[in-house]
């Protein structure tokens, strides 16, 4: 377990890192994608080729609903890319953090389900922190437009999150993974040649580094520790990503955040956390609900 927490809290630290490339690459949202979904995409195929684990997928429908949500990745990665580049690592951050608000929400209309009070309450907190990060919502201010296209690329991550659920449970998630990046890639690729100028070597280099070391291994490791480890325990450390993002940029790109940014974040990841602890002890009960009547 001990090793399965160190794993995981790598992973989350890998994943965190990820937003300080929008800043460090200078390079269209595109093309900074494009090199992070190609490269996962091999990384991922040789680990499924060293592993001995087939890329075929379950079904025709399978794979057409992994290419499908491909392409609900590479909009979300373009659109957070852009956030943090016409904004700051932690406006962008703080944006798409949202995401596990928006999945307690889209999980009780396609489930028919009854909306809680705990999900009320985090949607209204949410709002609340995020007027602390944009207080006038004004949008000829850039940190204002960067914050509504990080919520955008959040309500984009809640839909993937769903799509992998149902996924995953007919295929590996290292055939998913590998499948929705390819797609992501291919459908990028026509547009990265008509970017001028095309990336030199240094931009290649720090792409390589986005999509095998902050994207591919902490999948790898993320995946690996839910061996171990309870999914309530693992998406509370998970929901510290923008946090270790936030302290990177200040430490490595000076983005120090204001304190109505700070007070903005902190109300956001406990609306988050609140959510997310929540929705873990429904689905704890559901089950033993279910183990009882067994």
């Amino acid at each position: 377990m001990k090793k399965a927490l160190v794993e995981l809290n790598l992973a989350v630290i890998l994943f965190g890192l990820s937003g300080l490339f929008g800043k460090l690459i200078s390079a269209n949202p595109v093309v900074i994608v494009f090199g992070r979904t190609i490269f996962a995409a091999i990384t991922i195929f040789l680990g499924l080729w060293v592993l001995k684990i087939g890329i075929a997928a379950s079904t025709r429908r399978a794979l057409l609903l992994m290419m499908l949500s491909g392409g609900v990745l590479m909009v979300h990665w373009v659109v957070f890319f852009y956030s943090i580049q016409i904004s700051t690592v932690a406006v962008g951050l703080i944006g798409f953090s949202t995401f596990p608000v928006f999945v307690t929400f889209l999980e009780p209309l396609l489930c028919k389900q009854k909306f809680r009070n705990i999900d009320i309450a985090s949607g209204l907190l949410v709002t609340l922190g995020l007027l602390f990060v944009a207080p006038g919502m004004d949008l000829s201010d850039s940190n204002t437009i960067g914050l509504l296209w990080a919520i955008v690329s959040g309500g984009l991550y809640a839909v993937l999150a769903l799509l992998n659920r149902r996924l995953v449970a007919g295929d590996s998630f290292m055939v998913v993974a590998f499948y929705q990046h390819s797609a992501a890639a291919l459908c990028l690729l026509p547009f990265v040649f008509i970017q001028e100028p095309l990336p030199d070597t240094s931009t290649l280099l720090l792409l390589f580094v986005l999509g095998v070391l902050c994207t591919a291994l902490p999948q790898t490791f993320f995946i690996k520790s839910l061996t171990a480890l309870k999914a309530q325990l693992a998406s509370i450390i998970a929901s510290l990503e923008p946090v270790y993002g936030i302290i990177f940029a200040a430490l490595l790109l000076g983005e120090v955040p204001e304190v109505r940014t700070v007070a903005g974040a902190t109300i956001v990841f406990g609306a988050v956390v609140l959510a997310m602890r929540a929705h873990s002890k429904v689905e704890s009960d559901s089950s033993t609900t279910e183990d009882a009547g067994s």
